[in-house]
């Protein structure tokens, strides 16, 4: 297992509450956000990186403030959140690598895509705690992940070699000649799987889909070792993705990076309405899920620090 420096691993306390969890607030999405704003594609197109930068500045504000972290794209939220004060001067800042969406082989797999001229020394230059890089992969198929294998130890590499906090995350995905219900009796080995890989490639932080079991959770813990690693939420319904945090937490995860079970419903282009909703509809979400992780969380020995009371 790779082991995080000094360096990293200051960043990475960083990224973790005071209890040593990661809770980290996910508005990286531009894609998604688009589809969440309009539901006609022409409509999502018009809808300017500065509009989406100043829904994450919102997110940042009512949101991340009360967490650890908030993760951001290069492209929208930064160097904004920094230059003009939004971003609280105790919240960690992770910026993504990975562009939006995924250019198709001609055999349907996913080819993962990185933003233009955005590397660790770049990410540092923005002020950020530390980088976040999501690859596709299906770790049942070798042909589909070499190309996102390469993507993932390029940057693996660039982040070690400036000494900076890297996440490592991969989401799976169904073929076209699958069925939804093959599709999901997979998860569990694909989450693993991925997992193996990322962790072969030298992976210090891991973001992760929910396995689907308890006991999943349970086996990603001991392959995963001494590498901590998040749940993401995936987008599902807050009521679900309380369930699988349970799950994960019981089952040795160290956090949580939660975008869209939070936000998904409370962000529009009408700033006052998503400022009311994230404040009466995500803030109380967020404190649902921090009882959640403060319930179950127990920080290794290696990661607890020292408390020490002032009189």
């Amino acid at each position: 297992m790779s082991k995080m420096s000094t360096s990293e691993l200051r960043s990475y306390q960083q990224i973790c509450g005071k209890n040593g969890a990661m809770l980290v607030i996910a508005c990286d999405q531009r894609g998604a956000m688009r589809s969440l704003l309009a539901s006609d594609p022409q409509q999502q197109s018009a809808i300017s990186e500065h509009e989406l930068g100043l829904i994450k500045a919102d997110i940042t504000q009512y949101l991340a403030s009360k967490a650890s972290c908030v993760l951001v794209d290069p492209v929208c939220a930064v160097p904004q959140l920094v230059d003009n004060g939004i971003i609280a001067r105790d919240t960690a800042l992770l910026i993504g690598l990975d562009a939006s969406g995924w250019d198709n082989s001609p055999e349907g797999y996913r080819l993962s895509r990185l933003v233009a001229n955005v590397d660790a020394r770049r990410v540092r230059e923005l002020g950020a705690t530390g980088g976040k890089i999501m690859v596709y992969l299906r770790s049942d198929q070798e042909a589909a992940n070499r190309h996102n294998i390469d993507i993932l130890r390029q940057c693996i590499e660039d982040f070690a070699r400036e000494d900076l906090l890297l996440v490592v995350e991969f989401l799976t995905y169904k073929l076209d000649n699958e069925t939804e219900e093959e599709y999901k009796e997979k998860v569990p080995s694909l989450v693993y799987g991925g997992t193996k890989i990322c962790l072969e490639c030298g992976a210090k932080v891991l973001k992760l889909p929910y396995p689907g079991s308890k006991q999943a959770c349970a086996d990603i813990t001991k392959l995963a070792g001494d590498v901590p690693w998040a749940v993401l939420s995936a987008g599902v319904d807050h009521a679900t993705f309380l369930k699988q945090v349970a799950d994960a937490m019981s089952e040795g995860a160290s956090g949580v990076i939660a975008g869209r079970s939070l936000w998904k419903d409370c962000i529009s282009l009408d700033r006052n309405a998503t400022k009311s909703r994230l404040e009466s509809l995500a803030v109380p979400r967020l404190n649902e899920l921090q009882a959640v992780i403060q319930q179950y969380f127990h920080a290794p020995a290696h990661n607890q620090t020292e408390q020490v009371e002032h009189v």
